[in-house]
């Protein structure tokens, strides 16, 4: 069976190729209620597994011949093979232009291959399709970091930050306040009130 399997994937592509990838699923309403228990999340202990559930909705990817892509680049990633991956990803970015995941993992491999330039138009292409993927917007603020430039980065945080406060990157944020106790996530929670009561 696994002589064939390089076969059956080769098939799918190519019929993929000719038939189009499909919309990717609708997770809208799924990923409002994870957004709201994330802001609710007295922890990160709390918080942890609804930011799991974002990652296993933005991993599912439109259809079969697209999800065999991008497993197979993740795989890639995670063997530290990140030019095959690189290469399975950008086979996925051409069959589902339209899918954010696909950007962003290959922002990410990009990312780990210390090639920032690279990685940066997929980042805002991902937060094009998806202005609500925090691990786009955390991705991006680090490669801006990466770049050199750290105040761009601070602005992209505190959006991802105002959507999920418990994530791991808000370490990297400068919290400018007169309470220096503060944690950043309180900051993050407090800034989005003020705003709630503005609006």
């Amino acid at each position: 069976m696994r002589r064939f399997l390089p076969l059956l994937i080769a098939f799918l592509a190519q019929n993929a190729a000719a038939d189009g990838c499909p919309v990717a699923p609708d997770h809208s309403v799924a990923v409002d209620n994870i957004y709201t228990e994330l802001q609710l999340a007295p922890n990160q202990m709390v918080a942890r597994p609804y930011s799991n559930q974002l990652w296993e909705l933005w991993l599912e990817a439109p259809d079969m011949p697209s999800q065999m892509m991008l497993d197979e680049g993740l795989r890639a990633m995670r063997g530290g093979d990140l030019i095959r991956a690189v290469d399975r990803l950008n086979a996925l970015v051409s069959y589902c232009p339209f899918y954010a995941e696909g950007y962003n993992q290959r922002a990410f491999a990009n990312f780990l291959r210390e090639d920032y330039q690279a990685a940066l138009p997929d980042l805002d292409q991902a937060i094009s399709l998806n202005p609500r993927h925090t691990g786009a917007l955390t991705g991006k603020a680090r490669t801006l970091i990466e770049l050199g430039e750290d105040d761009e980065a601070q602005v992209i945080l505190k959006k991802a930050l105002a959507l999920n406060p418990w994530l791991g990157e808000r370490a990297l944020l400068r919290v400018r306040t007169h309470n220096q106790n503060m944690t950043v996530a309180a900051r993050a929670i407090a800034d989005r009130k003020t705003l709630g009561q503005r609006s």
